[in-house]
Parts: structure tokens; sequence; C-alpha cells
């Protein structure tokens, strides 16, 4: 018989006793027949993939041309003659197929912090409903429609996204554990596997909630991925200067300063054991169960470039010298940042409540250091960075910052939905109605407060302002 799918009415007195037999296949009071076939061990051909209710819907979104066009807001702007950064008010889909056309390929670095999925009613709905005849099935279908929600609402953003990215860009999306795993199977099937950069972990607190019972979660993943991994540009993180006051001199090496490592290494291999004489005289082999890094004859080719250290006294056990104008000036991330690198949440609050006057207009943004460490990794000179949930432009902040330290010209790429602020909030009766007035009055506040402490009068803090509308409108005079 063929498999069937989906489900068919059955007499009551039947759906029991299927109920009593194969639980799993009665489904909100019907009979989910490919349930039961499966329970019934007629499975069909098996294979490995990631899927969910709407996920073809979402991608026929992501492919479906954009119904809005971008119309100029000089008024809101700030030096729109001369800035190459963007703000784009509008629903961030929408805004990301119209960029398809101007931008594509131009993206060097994207980061978004999207709306963690707590199972309320998501902001970005994207017209997608739940299907009767085709529901999440089996136990835990309640779970498995708040994620596919989640998921229908990511997928078609980052399918555009990816269009938009360089060769040699990369993507960075904070999360938490919520979507964690089925964010990074959607990335892999979007971006490839191979294309996987890693998973950093921000320590975003570091004081323990002893409210939560099993467990105090002080920390997000920060998800990366590269457009094309052999071509990826990544530059590294500058060296601490403390790394740097490690090396010296004490025998006046006319290179300059140099630190010392360990010569012995393991496992054992025969012919790198050999006994060395220091120039004291005393006779040194290596460890029991290790062996020299080098063989003898390229020991001797070492001791005559003056590359081997024997101690003050001529004496010690031999380390090989390392000069640190050999050393690479940058050093390669490691996946945990703490926040004494890269600040937490709270340092991120006060930042934002210090640019509006002591008003907490925002309440989770994060940390310029924390975004500033992504923008110095994969971009330099006038690359081009996007944030298309950029909330209280945090991401413009970091450019605009970094740019002031290394004399970047980066630009920046903005887009928020105007979502309405609460008119109990400080923000709302300070004034300011969506989050993109907040948005936009900060980048303003940050790059001038950039400007004074850098004293760097050429730094780009302009933003010309856009906003998403019907294309049967006319554009405002």
């Amino acid at each position: 018989m063929a498999n069937a799918g989906g489900r068919r009415p059955v007499s009551d007195a039947r759906l029991e006793a299927i109920k009593k037999l194969f639980p799993k296949a009665v489904v909100e009071g019907g009979l989910d027949w490919k349930l039961l076939w499966e329970e019934l061990g007629d499975r069909g051909e098996e294979t490995y993939e990631f899927i969910w209710p709407g996920k073809a819907e979402a991608r026929r979104l992501a492919e479906t041309p954009a119904s809005g066009v971008l119309r100029p807001d000089r008024e809101a702007s700030k030096q729109w003659e001369t800035t190459n950064n963007w703000y784009i008010e509008g629903d961030n889909l929408e805004v990301l197929k119209l960029l398809r056309t101007s931008h594509a390929g131009a993206i060097q670095m994207i980061y978004i912090d999207p709306p963690y999925n707590t199972g309320k009613v998501l902001t970005y709905k994207d017209h997608w409903r739940q299907k009767k005849n085709a529901p999440a099935r089996g136990q835990g279908a309640d779970e498995a429609r708040v994620h596919a929600g989640w998921l229908n609402m990511m997928y078609p953003r980052l399918l555009v996204a990816r269009e938009l990215l360089a060769e040699t860009g990369a993507m960075f999306i904070s999360i938490d554990d919520t979507e964690q795993a089925n964010l990074k199977k959607m990335c892999d099937e979007l971006f490839g596997e191979r294309n996987f950069v890693a998973t950093f972990i921000w320590q975003r607190a570091f004081s323990p909630v002893n409210m939560n019972k099993f467990a105090s979660r002080n920390h997000d993943f920060i998800l990366c991925y590269a457009k094309n991994i052999d071509r990826l540009a990544w530059y590294g993180l500058p060296r601490h200067p403390e790394a740097d006051g490690r090396y010296a001199n004490p025998d006046n090496d006319p290179r300059g300063p140099w630190t010392s490592g360990d010569l012995s290494v393991g496992p054992p291999i025969p012919e790198k054991i050999y006994d060395i004489v220091t120039p004291g005289g005393r006779i040194v082999s290596p460890p029991h169960g290790y062996c020299w890094r080098v063989t003898k004859e390229r020991f001797a080719e070492l001791m005559e470039d003056n590359r081997i250290w024997f101690g003050k006294d001529g004496n010690g056990v031999p380390r090989l010298k390392r000069f640190l104008s050999e050393v690479k000036p940058t050093v390669t991330p490691l996946t945990i940042w703490t926040h004494d690198e890269v600040s937490h949440s709270q340092e991120a609050k006060k930042e934002v409540k210090e640019l509006f006057g002591g008003l907490a207009v925002m309440d989770y943004p994060k940390p310029v250091k924390l975004i500033q460490r992504m923008v110095a990794l994969t971009t330099r000179d006038d690359d081009l960075i996007l944030d298309f949930f950029s909330g209280s432009a945090t991401t413009a902040h970091a450019v605009m910052q970094q740019n002031a330290e290394d004399g970047g010209r980066r630009s920046f790429l903005m887009v928020q939905l105007p979502e309405p602020l609460a008119e109990t909030s400080a923000a709302h009766e300070a004034g300011f109605r969506t989050i993109c007035d907040i948005g936009r009055e900060r980048i303003r506040r940050a790059g001038e407060k950039i400007v004074r402490e850098s004293g760097n009068t050429k730094l780009d803090i302009g933003f010309r302002v856009f906003r998403l509308e019907k294309k049967s409108k006319q554009p405002a005079r």
C-alpha cells in the first residue's frame, strides 16, 4: 500500500482502538496517517535534512520581488551630501530584497542581534500561518509551532542576506540557548557547513542569578559564517601590550627583544634524541619521554645563528629564542570572549544611558566593544557593514569608534522596523515614538562624542535616512 500523508476522518471507536496501540499517530483528535505508517515500520526513504512546517513558504517569501521602494528623508538625515552611511526604516525582509539590486556582493560584514525566541508573538510575522491541513505533528507539537514560527521569520532574511555578502565577507549572529541549535542547522544549510567559522561565547554577565534553580546562564552565543571560507578576510586581533612586555634582550642581540620557548617536545622521535653540551660544559639530554624539537643538524644551525639560550650563566637547559620583530602583529581570537575583553550587558546599558543624559531608552543593547571586535576582525579601509536588526544602532556606534581608532573609512548600513515604543516607557515620555527615533539619535550623539574625544573632525559621522514605502505613494517633498 502506498504511504499516505495527512489526516483523514476515522470513526471514534476505531480512533480509540488505534490510539491504544499507536498513541503517537493520533494528533489533535485525528489520525495522522503518515505517523501511523511510520509506527507500522513503513518509514519510506530516510534522508538527513532539517525541515519544519512552513519552510517552503519561507523560501518562497525570499524569492518574491520586493513590494516597496526606499524614499529619502533629508530632513531626518545628517550630512546628506557627504556621508556614505545609510539608515533605513522599514521591514527588513523587504529592505533586504531591495538591496539585492544595489548591494549584492558588496557587504563585507553583517552583524545581527535578532529577537530571541521567548515564545511570545513575533513582531516579524511575514503573514505566515500554520495551515490546519499541515500541522506540526507528534509529541511536543506546541513547542514545534513556536520554533517553526521563529525559523520562518529568520530563514528568508538569512537567505537574502547571504546574497549581499562579499566573497571575502562574514556574518555574525547573536543568539541564546533556545534557538542556537536550530540556527546552527539553518546556517549550515544556507551557508554550507564548510563555511562555518566558529561559535563564539560572549560572557554577557558576571554576577550569578541565585533565583535560577539549576544554572545561572551568563553567556550568549555568536555564530560566525563566511560567504566563502577560502577567501575570507580575517585580520585577527591586535596584540595586547602585555604580550609584547614579555620580550626582553638580556644578551643585546642586534635583532632586538626576544623571548624563549621550550626546546623539548613529545612524543620522542629517535633522530631528535641526542645530548647537548652547554657553553659551561654541562651535558643536557631531553627529559624522559621527550625529544628535542629539531634534529642535531638543525640545532647546530640555530646555535650558529645565536637562536639558542642557555641562561645567563650558560649552563641552563637550552631554549629557543623567538624575536618580537618576527612575530605576527595580530593574534588569533579565542572562542570565549570574556566581559573584561568585550564588556557586558550592564556596561552596554550604561553606555546608552550616558549618551541620553541618564535616560534608560533601551533595555538590552549590546556593548560597543563586543561589536567593535567583530568589525576589527573582518573589516578595514572602506568596507561596508550591515545590521538589519539594528535596534539602538550599537553597530553604527561600533563602526565609527573603530574608524576613530585605526583610521579606517568603513561605512554602515542600518535597517530597523519602526516599532512603536510603549507609551509608559521613559523613552516615549522623552519624545521618542519608535525604536528608529532612538537609533538615529544614538548615532548623532555617539558620532559627536567620538569626534570630541578623538579630535578627528574628518570622521564620517553622518547618515542618510531612507524609509520603506509602498510603490503607490508619492515621494515626500
